[in-house]
């Protein structure tokens, strides 16, 4: 949040796999007098940041409060099993959960695929984290399985994955306070759903009344709408029409 006197900003947490680069880009290209910063956090504590304010939206893993928080859903992830290079698993291009029924299973506490019972045998202890849990993967202690996203960002070249048709999927969404709905809010969501600077579903639109913009044509702010026989009212040049049987300035004469 800013004081009157300050200079706008814009804060957006995003949690691990997510990637805002490219909404960030296009922010900076359409606000570029408004500075966004990107906040990392850890997805089980994304929520506490929205609410505490130190964040004015986020890009954050499904579900939230929707009591508190409102939410768009951007994607779904496929959902992958972790294994060494050599192992067995890597035969197959897609396995299924049964397929992972006789292997240790690491699952950490940061888990975001919220499991009713993870598969595999449990490992003797859960890992602090997913890099921790890779770790022990790459020492052959047990498999993990995250979204798709996680296991490319914990990349390691001994390492590879395999997806899991059947696993539960993890989706990302842009979420913020219901009640913190700003005009920067507003952009972001523009720019996520792929409107263009020009939409008129944006803040950009000018308003009866309003001044145009330096060097905006008046027909990019809002052009006159068709009559009901399919013309505007308009000749070319933006001459008004001559009513039907007069010329232009003085009556026609009958022969």
């Amino acid at each position: 949040m800013t004081g009157p006197e300050e200079t706008p900003s814009f804060r957006l947490a995003y949690v691990p796999g997510a990637t805002p680069a490219k909404w960030a880009r296009i922010w900076h290209e359409r606000l570029p007098g408004i500075p966004l910063t990107l906040v990392q956090v850890p997805a089980g504590e994304a929520a506490d940041v929205l609410r505490a304010g130190a964040a004015d939206a986020g890009l954050v893993r499904l579900p939230v409060d929707r009591t508190f928080f409102s939410a768009i859903p951007l994607y779904t992830e496929t959902t992958v099993v972790v294994v060494p290079k050599d192992h067995l698993i890597t035969a197959a291009d897609e396995v299924t959960l049964a397929d992972l029924a006789d292997e240790v299973v690491c699952h950490p506490l940061d888990d975001v695929l919220g499991w009713d019972a993870p598969p595999g045998e449990p490992a003797f202890e859960r890992p602090a984290g997913t890099a921790a849990a890779v770790e022990l993967v790459a020492a052959g202690v047990g498999l993990l399985v995250v979204p798709q996203s996680l296991a490319r960002l914990h990349h390691r070249r001994d390492l590879t994955y395999r997806t899991v048709v059947d696993a539960p999927q993890s989706a990302v969404a842009l979420c913020w306070p219901e009640d913190a709905t700003t005009d920067l809010v507003e952009d972001l969501i523009g720019i996520v759903r792929g409107r263009t600077v020009n939409s008129t579903r944006g803040r950009g639109t000018v308003q009866p009344g309003q001044p145009l913009p330096k060097g905006k044509r008046p027909e990019a702010a809002g052009r006159q709408q068709p009559t009901a026989g399919g013309s505007t009212g308009r000749t070319r040049q933006g001459r008004t029409a001559a009513p039907k049987g007069t010329r232009r300035g003085r009556p026609r004469r009958r022969s």
